[in-house]
């Protein structure tokens, strides 16, 4: 059966308040990253990238650091998917929870991924826990964080896979719609397995690592000690440097306040309206950051109507969302207990269910 149909709203998912070039007029760094999409992702030109198209910086570290530890790391992709999907779920993105199911299906955990879809815990306990943890790391200091449910060596891929899905989450849901599919019909069970099983080849496939680092634009450094000696602390590192420039279209006191206030955030969700957010007519550009921050599915047409003025283009307002997404993945990560993996026999399958890998080895 042609699938093409089904993979194709991938990459035509429409878009809030920003009009990327068409993934075929790109040149240089941008087309050598939608190259590697098609091959190693195998959604050619998928939206959550197209929409950080306007800023090569921020497209090509953003899919650096999510090939380098959800496709490239150590440990298996179905436990990998599991932390993003706890991760998306956390953080109320429906699109990237829907896409994580069709990525499960895409592992050929099929039962697995219908109990997800439905709402239900996985059966094994590995699995649930991996879920589990996922959401817990919205939640800076939630005692389900520990332990750690990977292999210590594992570390770098399944934190870099969490991180790289909270600023992907906001970025979606800041810039994106809902529907990850026309119509949402990846709502359908038929659906989900269909286009899951699309790209079940390159899904399985094992990945060299570090084949993304030469499209990061200069040397951010070999980022936080809990990725040292991977392929994700550059990427995570050139991100870093990427989101945070977007600091530079605020005022320092707007920055302050970003600063200060996603640095007492607990990981709730907020209300329509709080204390510490800002008014659309004084503040403009640090709302617009702090939503992003902590609640990007509530931006508004009016939020960025109020701040995307001339000289402001589309490229201005990704990098801004970009800095407070990324402001809020700095204390997420800030606060994760890093010390405390599960010291089980290497033999044992702590990524239970994954086609290609048991213990991070190949089967």
């Amino acid at each position: 059966m042609n699938t093409a149909f089904l993979t194709a709203p991938f990459t035509t998912a429409p878009f809030r308040h920003t009009e990327p070039l068409p993934p075929r007029a790109a040149t240089g760094r941008t087309a050598e990253v939608y190259r590697q999409l098609a091959e190693d992702f195998g959604i050619e030109s998928a939206s959550t990238f197209v929409v950080l198209s306007s800023s090569p910086d921020l497209m090509s570290a953003a899919w650096a650091l999510m090939r380098e530890s959800l496709l490239a790391g150590e440990g298996s992709r179905t436990g990998k998917e599991l932390a993003a999907f706890g991760v998306s779920r956390a953080n109320k993105c429906p699109f990237c929870v829907d896409a994580h199911t069709l990525l499960l299906h895409a592992t050929g955990d099929h039962a697995l991924a219908e109990r997800l879809a439905r709402g239900e815990a996985p059966e094994k306990e590995v699995q649930a826990r991996m879920v589990a943890w996922g959401e817990a790391t919205r939640v800076p200091g939630s005692p389900a964080l520990t332990p750690l449910p990977f292999f210590a060596r594992h570390t770098a891929a399944y934190v870099g896979t969490a991180l790289a899905f909270h600023f992907i989450n906001r970025v979606v849901s800041a810039l994106l719609t809902e529907n990850l599919l026309p119509g949402n019909v990846q709502r359908f069970r038929p659906v989900r397995s269909l286009v899951g099983r699309s790209v079940a080849r390159t899904v399985r496939r094992r990945l060299v690592p570090g084949t993304s680092l030469a499209l990061l634009d200069g040397d951010a450094g070999p980022g936080p000690a809990w990725a040292a000696g991977s392929a994700v602390g550059p990427a995570y590192a050139a991100l870093r440097a990427a989101a945070t420039a977007g600091s530079a279209l605020l005022t320092e006191a707007d920055q302050n306040l970003v600063r200060d206030t996603v640095a007492v955030w607990d990981g709730t969700h907020q209300p329509l309206v709080w204390d510490a957010l800002p008014g659309r007519a004084d503040r403009p550009g640090a709302r617009l950051a702090l939503l992003a921050a902590l609640a990007p599915y509530r931006i508004t047409d009016e939020d960025v109507a109020a701040w995307k003025k001339p000289p402001y283009t589309d490229h201005c307002l990704v990098q801004l969302i970009a800095y407070g997404a990324f402001a809020a993945v700095d204390r997420i990560e800030r606060a994760l207990p890093l010390g405390a993996a599960l010291p089980l026999d290497p033999a044992v399958p702590i990524d239970d269910g994954a086609p290609g890998a048991v213990g991070g080895r190949p089967q």
